[in-house]
């Protein structure tokens, strides 16, 4: 058996209706047809049903065979898959059995770094599919179906060329001097480059938004003790996440649980009551609220509507963005207490009851068009980059920058090119296109097995 022929489990581990288990190498050829008791490899790109056998010959399960030839696979190479009965046993039996017959354990991200290494997929893609294995809400899915669509891939291709432009437009002067060509000009060049800086630009704001879609949005809820903070929590959550007492002061540190708002993930943080007369570990937890509020997406300050409104700490009141803030009128099943819309009035408001369900709804909605509107949420159809994207970006619009400005001082050609090649490298690690292997290898460690 060929030592470079490796499989693993590509489904969770654990008992299910059914596993797939994949197999990749120049081995899967004729490995097919002895796990299948035939003469011949299984045609390609059809699914068979057949028995599997051991290389005793003894039955395991009977399973569906998928061969992928190369280079028309996943992976670029020679790919079986078998869906197996999802019985740990049976699983267990057949990759024991690959083992015996001279296949190996597939290494972490060995099929997708296979897939990239024979041109399947670009760098960009590759980083897509565990981020679509890890998408937590449908807006994070999104943006991981379009970079593994290649997006992000056409974006910098579209901009590697515009640099190759310039490059090249430079090159002709160093290289020809003495052809026949037109007087030099750098007013072309120029524009191009700031024309550039501001794209990189723009790629380089969607970082942000792009790690809150797979972090999830901050959101952080405040208010006196007793004003009903952690029934919120626990109503938007659906379940009791967050103890409640009658008790002033209950909650000392803060309680972190996911919510979906429409097609976004929050991180609601439940935190320490916020009150003047506390003292200990209660004052201990009211400064971990302020903590919590100065690193926050969205702020939620939730008030008992039935009680006089309460008196907030002036730490806090330059953290509260009309953008970003929520007051929240908890309470309503209760009488409203008269001229609360003088509390913080500049800030939109809407009533709740955590006890009813009422407005829960309408709090969702509202929390949805906080964060698009506080957020500067970037359009559907808009590329984002991870935060190694957006360092290479950064690298690349430095030397772009030193081109430029070597290019309004009149310095020479062959200073500006050298800067613009190095903004090219720098560019091309988005895609993989400058090999690094302690990148890929630190890269790729971070997949599950099997992908």
């Amino acid at each position: 058996m060929s030592a470079d022929t490796f499989a693993a489990l590509a489904t969770p581990a654990g008992e299910s209706a059914l596993a797939v288990i994949r197999i990749n190498g120049s081995a899967v050829p004729a490995l097919s047809a002895a796990l299948t008791g035939r003469s011949q490899p299984l045609p390609a790109r059809r699914a068979v049903h057949s028995r599997l056998f051991d290389q005793s010959g003894r039955v395991v399960d009977d399973c569906v065979f998928l061969f992928y030839a190369s280079p028309a696979s996943p992976t670029g190479g020679d790919v079986l898959e078998i869906t197996c009965h999802g019985n740990p046993l049976i699983v267990r039996r057949i990759l024991d059995d690959l083992l015996a017959r001279g296949v190996r354990d597939a290494e972490p991200g060995e099929f997708t770094r296979t897939a990239f290494l024979n041109g399947r997929l670009d760098l960009s893609q590759a980083e897509a599919v565990m981020d679509l294995i890890r998408a937590r809400s449908d807006r994070a899915l999104e943006a991981a179906r379009r970079q593994l669509r290649g997006d992000l891939g056409a974006r910098v291709n579209h901009l590697c060329d515009r640099l190759l432009g310039v490059i090249a437009h430079l090159e002709a002067y160093i290289d020809f001097p003495e052809e026949d060509l037109p007087g030099e000009d750098d007013t072309g060049p120029a524009r191009d480059l700031a024309e550039l800086t501001r794209e990189f630009d723009q790629l380089i704001a969607t970082q942000k938004f792009r790690d809150i879609l797979h972090e999830g949005v901050k959101t952080v809820i405040l208010g006196r003790p007793n004003a009903g903070k952690s029934s919120l929590l626990n109503a938007l959550a659906g379940e009791e996440r967050a103890l409640v007492s009658e008790e002033p002061g209950t909650t000392r540190d803060f309680v972190e649980t996911p919510v979906m708002a429409g097609p976004y993930r929050l991180r609601l943080t439940d935190t320490a009551g916020l009150r003047g007369e506390a003292s200990g570990v209660e004052l201990l937890g009211i400064r971990k609220s302020l903590e919590q509020a100065d690193r926050a997406d969205l702020i939620l300050i939730v008030m008992d509507a039935s009680l006089p409104p309460p008196e907030l700490p002036a730490s806090l009141l330059p953290l509260l963005d009309p953008s970003r803030t929520l007051v929240v009128e908890n309470k309503a099943d209760l009488p409203r207490f008269p001229a609360l819309d003088t509390f913080l009035p500049g800030l939109p408001r809407l009533r709740v009851s955590a006890r009813s369900g009422e407005g829960l709804d309408t709090l969702r909605q509202a929390l949805v068009r906080l964060v698009e509107t506080g957020l500067e949420v970037p359009g559907e159809e808009a590329v984002l980059v991870s935060s190694r994207h957006a360092d290479a970006l950064r690298e690349t619009k430095e030397n772009v920058a030193l081109a430029l400005a070597k290019l309004r001082a009149s310095e020479p050609s062959e200073l500006v090119a050298a800067d613009l090649r190095a903004a090219l490298a720098a560019l091309g690690r988005i895609l993989g296109k400058v090999d690094n292997e302690r990148m890929l290898d630190k890269l790729f460690a971070t997949f599950c097995i099997g992908k």
